[in-house]
């Protein structure tokens, strides 16, 4: 009788551990927009260009748009990927496009900075 306790237990510990080597996502849907961890709104930049995997947003850009930061360990997944910007950190993208906030939105649900000088949107599931 203990050999199926000893099964059960191993088959749950090790489906436990493939469930955690999986990147989360880094972003989900909230009222028809993508929103990062901290629950605020994710943008993307019409200069970028899809697929490049380049971010043309730096320097004091990305100060007011600050990147959707992603980890040493984060691997692409889905519409997701990992670009390298160009100070060699980590940013992802979503279906080829570089996420970001908008250093002016204040709490969770402000989208103000979509439309901002015709080339930042909200980003969209």
């Amino acid at each position: 009788m203990k050999f199926p306790i000893a099964v059960t237990l191993a088959g749950a510990l090790l489906g436990g551990c493939a469930s955690m080597s999986s990147s989360p996502t880094p972003a989900m849907a909230s009222e028809g927009v993508l929103v990062g961890p901290n629950r605020m709104t994710l943008y993307t930049f019409d200069r970028d260009v899809a697929g490049s995997g380049k971010s043309v947003c730096n320097g004091p850009c990305a100060t007011n748009w600050p990147p959707l930061m992603a980890s040493g360990g984060d691997k692409d997944g889905g519409d997701y990927t990992v670009i390298t910007r160009d100070d060699g950190q980590k940013q992802w993208a979503l279906r080829g496009k570089p996420l970001y906030y908008w250093a002016k939105d204040t709490k969770p649900g402000d989208k103000t900075g979509d439309g901002f000088n015709n080339v930042w949107r909200v980003a969209r599931p």
